[in-house]
């Protein structure tokens, strides 16, 4: 037994499940500090032909990494290498270069390093996550084109002798893509978030992964145990037995749960009394489709629009978005899939549509006030999804609805994408229904006056609960207020539901507390009709759902109602849940 002190990290859960392993650590060199090296004059044109061969090589590597991983885990995930092609066919990079070697008589390495890191610079001063990320898209391509100058060996990760559990400051996407997957059980990085290209590869290789740990590539070396809990977002280092045991014995109980799904894949979400509730996934991506299926979902509750217009300098065309649109409806068909319209904005920044950066940019100029402003954008998409909906069980819903001007302002506009395709004698589903997403207290509070205009509703509980208890949730300093079994949410969450079923209108949730399985029975009993959540926690709550009777959830919601905090509440539902089936709380 290792009897080096046992350690605890923590990070950013982005795929389930448990990992035992030993530990690699890929330590890749980020130093772009390369030595001065002159040349002379005659040299010159030999230094800009290595330079340029070292382009074409470097091309043609990507090209055949993303022809790799297209095979393997689809298009879509591939297209993340279209960065690096536009970085590669950057002519002010390239003539900078070529203009550093003629004019100081320097190498191509010196040359292309000096350049770059201004680039890196430049990135590095932008106030925005997931752009700042895109600084590994950089390096990624920069790394890779100085080994084909210096002539060195690449791909470590291709060759792994062993299962290991990877160790990393950050994968880069051809990091991920050439790795020898058969070889990795689980992947750990200090740096990215849940729009890092690292995470949605995750996901995609449905290993345990976590992103974010802080300070882990320094904690931990190469040959240490380790155990990764991708469920929960821990790393424990040099294990004893006795964690390794209970570990074990709950990744046997993960396991135990994918077979039960398995076996209850096609069966309902139905409660012991003949209650169905649908249980449906929230994907960003149509290469998350597959995944979708294979967990039993019974369509996609939210799809998140946004991700087809980051990672490119462009914004997607009408033609773009319809094919993505499209093979979401067939392939998930007859089940529905609801597209989210656009919500850029917030955390979601993208400079080529002029979206600002603002000082609270959860409160600004993003989603449906965006698209009301930039009406070309928005119809692009609307006709897009009308188009779609040709072809399968297509849904529409709004984001941020605040008030009912919105929502009519909107339905205006997609009315008038309507008549265009009558026009033009474009096929599409006329009788498409078309939502509301309830997210911010005003909306929640005026559902009634909204359910007269939408047909139906949709909870986004991570917002509804951020703006009702002032709360940003990403600040660690007052995470603890974010909760949501406070009375004041679950309060909101009743009105919604006993206004859209007034009038006759069904009600979702497609926010986070539905992964919670003891809150997703509170939402049974509430009277919920569908519940939108990742395809990983699916059969856990599919579980819960099919675990109780209708009766008992509405009673177990009336009594969470009448407690004065949020404390009590969990309490008390966690207590109940446990008489339902011991192990609930612990899948």
């Amino acid at each position: 037994m290792n009897r080096r002190e046992i350690k605890q990290l923590k990070g950013i859960p982005v795929s389930p499940g448990v990992a035992i392993g030993k530990a690699f650590v890929f330590l890749r060199e980020d130093s772009f500090n390369i030595p001065l090296r002159k040349i002379k004059k005659s040299e010159v044109p030999l230094e800009i032909a290595r330079f340029e061969d070292a382009i074409t090589r470097t091309r043609a590597e990507i090209l055949g990494i993303r022809k790799k991983l297209s095979g393997q885990i689809g298009g879509e995930h591939s297209d993340i290498f279209n960065a690096h092609l536009l970085i590669l066919e950057d002519r002010t990079l390239i003539e900078d270069v070529i203009g550093h070697i003629k004019v100081q008589y320097i190498a191509a390495e010196h040359a292309f390093s000096s350049v770059i890191q201004k680039y890196f610079s430049a990135f590095a001063q932008i106030d925005d996550e997931y752009l700042r990320e895109r600084v590994s898209d950089i390096k990624d391509v920069s790394r890779r084109l100085l080994h084909n100058l210096h002539g060195e060996k690449k791909n470590v990760l291709e060759h792994l002798e062993e299962e290991v559990i990877l160790i990393a400051r950050d994968l880069s996407p051809s990091d991920t893509a050439s790795m020898d997957k058969d070889k990795v059980l689980a992947f750990v990085t200090e740096v990215g978030g849940p729009t890092s290209h690292t995470a949605i590869l995750g996901r995609s290789m449905e290993i345990p992964a976590i992103v974010g740990s802080d300070g882990v590539a320094q904690e931990i070396k190469t040959g240490d145990r380790v155990i990764v809990d991708g469920t929960h977002g821990i790393v424990i280092v040099n294990p004893d037995k006795k964690i390794i045991e209970e570990y074990t014995r709950y990744g046997k109980r993960f396991s135990a749960i994918i077979t039960e799904l398995d076996k209850l894949r096609d069966l309902p979400a139905e409660t012991k009394d003949g209650r169905q509730i649908i249980v449906a996934s929230n994907i960003e991506f149509g290469d998350e489709i597959p995944s979708v299926l294979s967990h039993g979902s019974r369509g996609v509750g939210l799809y998140r629009t946004e991700y087809l217009y980051m990672n490119r300098q462009d914004v997607p065309t009408e033609e773009e978005q319809f094919k993505a649109y499209q093979e979401a409806a067939k392939k998930i068909a007859p089940h529905p899939v609801i597209i989210r319209t656009l919500d850029l904005g917030g955390d979601k920044f993208l400079s080529s549509l002029g979206v600002p950066q603002e000082m609270n940019p959860f409160l600004g100029w993003r989603a449906i006030r965006f698209c009301l402003e930039r009406v070309d954008v928005f119809k692009s998409q609307l006709r897009a999804i009308l188009r779609a909906s040709a072809y399968g069980n297509l849904k529409l819903m709004y984001p941020m609805i605040s008030n009912v001007q919105e929502l009519r302002a909107a339905n205006k506009i997609l009315e008038e994408c309507r008549e265009e395709l009558r026009k033009e004698k474009k096929k599409f589903d006329p009788k498409m229904e078309v939502g509301a997403m309830i997210e911010i207290p005003s909306a929640a509070i005026t559902s009634d006056v909204l359910a007269k205009e939408a047909d139906f509703f949709s909870i986004g509980s991570n917002d509804l609960i951020q703006y009702s208890l002032a709360v940003d949730r990403v600040n660690e300093k007052i995470a603890y207020l974010y909760d949501p079994t406070h009375p004041a949410i679950l309060r909101l969450i009743r009105q919604i539901i006993e206004n859209g079923h007034a009038a006759k209108r069904w009600v979702g949730c497609c926010g986070e507390m539905a992964s919670d399985v003891a809150i997703a029975i509170v939402l049974v009993g509430l009277g919920i009709d569908e519940v939108s959540i990742s395809p990983f926690v699916l059969p856990k709550v599919k579980k819960a759902i099919r675990s109780v009777n209708y009766t008992q959830a509405q009673a177990i919601a009336q009594k969470a109602l009448t407690f004065d905090t949020g404390r009590e509440v969990r309490d008390y539902i966690d207590a109940e849940v446990r008489k339902l089936g011991k192990d609930l709380l612990d899948m």
